[in-house]
């Protein structure tokens, strides 16, 4: 089987090398991204191995599905890059919807208290030898309420990690988990009373720009937002004018709207063109990392791990437990045995 895998970075190479080799997959690797431009390399190739910041749209899958491509293999949770209606009864989509939500939970917390306590303002003086605390003065997260929104395996392990600090937990989720011993809200009560909210959702229809002027009128004085999930949950200029006008206290964003021609690559020697982006960076309360919350050493492991069985069972076993269904209407719980594929 060959597949093209589209963006690849030097960390992507030797996990899917070594189990591309383990299942008999040939990945011919493209620094490129997937787009309407790219889409002839996959050219001779079973299937496209993409990223979150690849595109898959209608477009881009006609022209896959003319060239014989069968498998769009996401080696990510997220799908929202994949007009996966477009794809239904052309080409099979699957996902890898659990890689390490250790890994993502933990680079929320680092961030969170990196920004609370100002480590990364500590670090630059120390380098320079100055060892003023003026400035440094932070808060406790010991008995502040956190807001989580989004209750699945990354929001989870967030949640407990919050409960080890000592904080009052509680949640929104548009399906709660009536079983668990969350302490769910409606949205609109987690706004009021958190001090701190944490993104935790997919970006979908519904969720896109769920941080925006409405809600952020909702929000508390001074509330420190953490965004690992999707860029697009939050309007950006909405972000930038809550921190200019002091209602937001501070933003960690691993993730941004507009990431996908900036991220992931190396913009230091040029200017950059987001004005948005540049103005949100430039602030003292604001903490921007680039999309590295799923960069741990078990988390690329099992992202290759996973993707690469992923396409064996949909070539070999005809079914897949990660394949994505837009027939059912319930995209990631395909209400069909999964000893079969969904069309």
């Amino acid at each position: 089987m060959k597949f093209a895998f589209f963006d690849t970075k030097p960390y992507d190479k030797i996990s899917f090398q070594k189990y591309g080799e383990e299942k008999g997959i040939t990945f011919k690797f493209y620094e490129t991204k997937l787009t309407p431009d790219t889409v002839s390399l996959a050219s001779g190739c079973d299937g496209v191995c993409i990223f979150v910041n690849d595109n898959a749209s209608a477009e881009v899958i006609e022209s896959l599905h003319k060239l014989g491509v069968k498998v769009i293999a996401l080696r990510c949770a997220g799908y929202n890059n994949v007009d996966v209606k477009s794809a239904y009864g052309k080409i099979h989509v699957v996902h890898v919807p659990a890689y390490s939500p250790y890994a993502v939970a933990e680079h929320a917390m680092a961030m969170l208290l990196t920004s609370i306590r100002r480590i990364h303002k500590a670090y630059i003086r120390t380098r320079d030898f100055n060892f003023s605390l003026h400035g440094l003065t932070g808060f406790d997260l010991h008995g502040k309420t956190v807001g989580v929104i989004g209750t699945g395996k990354i929001g989870r392990v967030f949640i407990d990690i919050c409960r080890g600090f000592g904080m009052n937990v509680i949640a929104y989720d548009k399906y709660p988990d009536k079983s668990s011993d969350i302490n769910y809200v409606s949205l609109e009560d987690l706004l009021e009373k958190s001090d701190i909210i944490s993104l935790h959702c997919p970006l979908t229809k519904e969720t896109h720009h769920l941080i925006n002027s409405e809600t952020v009128d909702k929000m508390k004085k001074g509330v420190v937002i953490v965004n690992t999930s999707r860029g697009a949950l939050i309007d950006a200029e909405v972000l930038l004018e809550g921190i200019k006008s002091r209602k937001i206290g501070a933003a960690c964003l691993d993730v941004y709207e507009e990431e996908s021609d900036v991220f992931f690559e190396d913009f230091s020697g040029h200017i950059i063109n987001d004005d948005i982006l540049a103005r949100l960076i430039s602030m003292p309360n604001v903490i921007v990392t680039s999309h590295q919350g799923f960069l741990t050493e078990e988390a690329l492991n099992n992202i290759a791990e996973t993707t690469a069985q992923n396409i064996i069972d949909i070539f070999n076993t005809g079914g897949c437990e990660n394949e994505l269904c837009y027939h059912c209407g319930n995209i990631e719980n395909c209400k069909k045995k999964r000893n079969c594929k969904c069309f």
